[in-house]
């Protein structure tokens, strides 16, 4: 009953293992011996017939039938079974009862175990052990698959109770997602403009209803805007390149800077983007609102301006069109001598731009020079900011006794309204009467500018690094005043 070395194959019932299945196994030829083979015939449950033969060299039984004591192994390593000895482990003895306790659970046992852990609470967990004749059906027989086993109908309930729970969890957790997700998309300026008073704060808005209206008319032409460095590169009208900021966050930005004077360093920190797209935004923003608000009309005709004229106009100066003055902005003393002595300012004592703002007898500017040095003449910047193009004959403008343009006036048609000269040691009490009336409607031009200067971009001097878009900058304030409302000649209030 040596071992064979050929492909094996174990004649026991039930058992499918071969020796290329198991090679470091032995299978062992039925004994010569007609008692022990018949033993061993009886022992596997087989009797010779037609459809089984014992036949030497290809009818064999799997070592792991004996038991190790009937199995001897030579010096060589040879493995026998001894002499006597009969196969006894099988699947349907002990031994096969012990090797189907160790082998795997069948999936229906796997399954039970975990749907009684999800469903069944803590307090009435019970122990899932193996399946057992106990655990089988009335009769003894068990299911032929392992879909074919049903839970009783308790079980389903409380997994249909379990399902909905969770399908519940599952909804609100969803929910909270989707406002994360939302919040999370939300545009910064929501984020810190929540009230009227914060709008005026950060954007000079007056207040959030105004701020919609003004975003509101620019959105569709801004969301067409090239980035400033993109337009040096090239001439093309093509898309930018996907923003790294929402484009209503750029806008914001770019108040931020200008009205709230926020220094670029510090709004690279809030919006969590780099200081050159910082730059890049602004210089981009400057020049398309330039662009944009520059094209607004913003001067009066005769009759928009009577509509809107208050009642203390009509009384003491009834035909002014415009109320004009000169403002001075400090900037930073250039290096060279020559540009030192145009920016001098004999007024300021200090270098700056200089600017003329007329305004309408309502409180609303209707038109912004450019910013020219500080060493021109109020007269002289009256001649260049061609103001006098718009006039038309009998007009009125208004202004201090700096301005002498009667002539320049008079070439056009239009009067000067300035209070009356002094030519006597004291002024009559009709010029009295006049000075003072010019002085409480002229003082409307002052409130006007303070509320530019207000945006507190101009808080600082000047850097010369910005004398390329300082025009611009100063034009788009003076504009974007305007939407703060007219002023009341009694106040600051908006009529």
């Amino acid at each position: 009953m040596a071992q064979s070395s050929c492909r094996c194959y174990c004649s026991v019932p039930c058992c499918s293992n071969n020796k290329h299945k198991f090679p470091y196994l032995s299978f062992h030829d039925f004994p010569v011996d007609a008692e022990i083979r018949a033993c061993w015939v009886r022992a596997i449950k087989r009797d010779e017939g037609p459809s089984f033969k014992i036949l030497c060299g290809s009818t064999y039984v799997w070592s792991q039938h004996f038991t190790p004591e009937d199995i001897s192994t030579s010096a060589s390593g040879r493995t026998r079974i001894k002499k006597g000895a009969t196969p006894s482990r099988f699947p349907w003895n002990d031994w096969g009862k012990g090797r189907a306790s160790q082998a795997r659970q069948p999936v229906y046992q796997r399954a039970r175990k975990h749907f009684r852990a999800a469903v069944l609470d803590e307090s009435q967990e019970m122990p899932v052990g193996d399946f057992t004749e106990e655990a089988l059906p009335v009769g003894g027989v068990a299911k032929d698959h392992d879909y074919a086993y049903h839970p009783s109908p308790g079980k389903l309930d409380a997994a249909t109770r379990r399902i909905q729970e969770l399908e519940l969890q599952v909804l609100s957790l969803e929910r909270e997602i989707q406002q994360l997700t939302v919040k999370q998309q939300q545009p910064l300026i929501f984020k810190f403009c929540v009230t009227d008073e914060d709008f005026r704060y950060y954007t000079r808005f007056s207040s959030k209803e105004v701020f919609t209206v003004f975003w509101e008319s620019v959105y569709p032409s801004a969301s067409r805007l090239l980035y400033w460095s993109k337009a040096q590169r090239t001439a093309q009208e093509t898309p930018s390149p996907q923003r790294k900021l929402p484009l209503i966050d750029e806008l914001f930005m770019f108040l931020c800077r200008v009205a709230a004077g926020l220094l670029e360093k510090t709004l690279s920190s809030i919006f969590e983007v780099s200081l050159s797209t910082v730059s890049r935004i602004i210089l981009t923003w400057t020049s398309y609102l330039y662009q944009v608000l520059g094209s607004l009309p913003l001067w009066m005709t005769r009759e928009q301006v009577q509509a809107t004229m208050p009642d203390k106009f009509k009384l003491y100066c009834p035909q002014v069109r415009a109320i004009i003055d000169c403002t001075e902005i400090r900037c930073e003393t250039a290096s060279s001598l020559l540009l030192q002595s145009e920016t001098f300012s004999n007024y300021k004592n200090h270098t700056t731009f200089k600017g003329l703002i007329g305004i309408a007898p309502c409180g609303v500017i209707t038109f912004v020079s450019k910013l020219y040095t500080g060493s021109i003449s109020d007269i002289e910047i009256t001649r260049q900011s061609q103001i006098l193009q718009l006039l038309q004959p009998e007009d009125g403008v208004m202004a201090d006794k700096g301005f002498q343009i009667e002539k320049m006036l008079s070439q056009v048609g239009a009067t000067l309204i300035i209070p009356p000269l002094k030519t006597s040691n004291q002024l009559s009490t009709e010029d009295t009467q006049k000075t003072q009336a010019i002085a409480r409607l002229r003082i409307l031009v002052e409130r006007v500018i303070r509320r530019v200067k207000e945006y507190h971009i101009w808080d600082g001097l000047v850097p010369l690094s910005m004398a390329g878009s300082v025009n611009q900058l100063w034009a788009i304030c003076c504009v974007l005043s305007n939407y703060q409302g007219p002023l009341d000649i009694k106040g600051d209030k908006p009529v």
